[in-house]
């Protein structure tokens, strides 16, 4: 097959932009985040690998235009934006194929040298650091001014009638590090119950995909009688609703990225301890306190302010410059 090497709109002013991934909502969401932050529109490349770079990505290297599903094919965009595992694989080729007219920017820590790549963007808390690194607080999101007040919006006629303080609450589950337990989960709901009942709290839950039923089922049998809203899954997923009409917001000890979405509101963020745990997300959430995004959750609320974090701006910021020197 022959490579065209030609950039879609390189001499355009709004630079076409690919996001690159495997799939994963998490993983994409940031990529999407950081197209929100350049105010382009991306085309979303959902790509799988074959044999034998599916088992070896991203060592094994030497790809070419017979290792992705679909196959990649330019004309090449002037931005890549890629996260995950196998999208590793394919931003080296796209860097390749351009003959190097794309940008390529990876997002997360690819676990391999960064100078495969043109930027490379890393939450403070992994390893990965060199003259190209962009390094931030926290995971890129598409939380920002826009979509909250949005979100807002849309969501009134369920939020604006609950009573204040209104606390939302990120429910995960378990993972490689951390395990959710209905005893975890039951402690949490008494602890919310309490707020409830002593300071007129309400509440706005919602469960992740992760989040497993028993542990719902501990929780809300807490919280009977109490007033709570409880997303079950059906309708708008009212998440950034909940983001926007909080005025406290709790995220179980499990997910950077909902940790990180809380932190981009500039509200009050409690962190709610999950069993297990490990050094890397111990130095997630030390650097989040240090900053005073964090708390962790003793079942008080207080209220306090801090910079709101904004890892997507950060990161489009440097793209924008490098595409700058680009054009000189």
């Amino acid at each position: 097959m022959q490579v065209n090497t030609h950039s879609e709109v390189s001499d355009a002013a709004v630079p076409s932009c690919w996001v690159v991934s495997e799939g994963m909502a998490g993983t994409e969401n940031q990529c999407l985040g950081v197209a929100d932050a350049l105010g382009v529109v991306p085309v979303i490349k959902r790509i799988s690998l074959r044999q034998p770079w599916k088992m070896l990505s991203p060592f094994l290297g030497a790809e070419c235009a017979c290792t992705f599903t679909p196959p990649l094919e330019g004309p090449w965009p002037d931005i890549v934006l890629a996260s995950g595992r196998k999208s590793i694989a394919a931003a080296r080729y796209i860097k390749k194929a351009s003959a190097g007219r794309s940008l390529i920017v990876q997002i997360q820590d690819p676990r391999i040298s960064p100078r495969h790549f043109d930027i490379v963007a890393v939450p403070a808390h992994d390893p990965t650091r060199g003259p190209n690194v962009v390094v931030t607080d926290g995971a890129a999101n598409r939380v920002n001014e826009t979509r909250l007040a949005a979100a807002k919006a849309a969501f009134a006629g369920i939020f604006s009638p609950l009573p204040g303080p209104r606390v939302a609450v990120l429910i995960g589950g378990s993972s490689k590090a951390h395990r959710m337990t209905p005893a975890i989960a039951g402690a949490l709901g008494q602890q919310l119950a309490h707020l409830a009942r002593t300071q007129g709290a309400s509440l706005m839950i919602t469960a992740s995909r992760r989040t497993d039923e028993p542990s719902m089922a501990a929780l809300r049998a807490e919280l009977a009688g109490v007033e709570a809203f409880i997303w079950d899954g059906t309708g708008d997923n009212p998440y950034q609703g909940m983001l926007a009409w909080a005025d406290y917001i709790m995220v179980t000890s499990d997910s950077v990225s909902m940790i990180s979405d809380a932190g981009t509101t500039g509200k009050p963020v409690y962190m709610v301890p999950l069993e297990g745990g490990s050094a890397r997300f111990e130095r997630f959430y030390d650097g989040l306190m240090a900053k005073g995004v964090l708390r962790r959750f003793d079942g008080r609320l207080e209220h306090w302010s801090y910079p709101p974090l904004n890892a997507a701006r950060q990161i489009a910021d440097e793209i924008r410059k490098a595409m700058g020197q680009r054009q000189k």
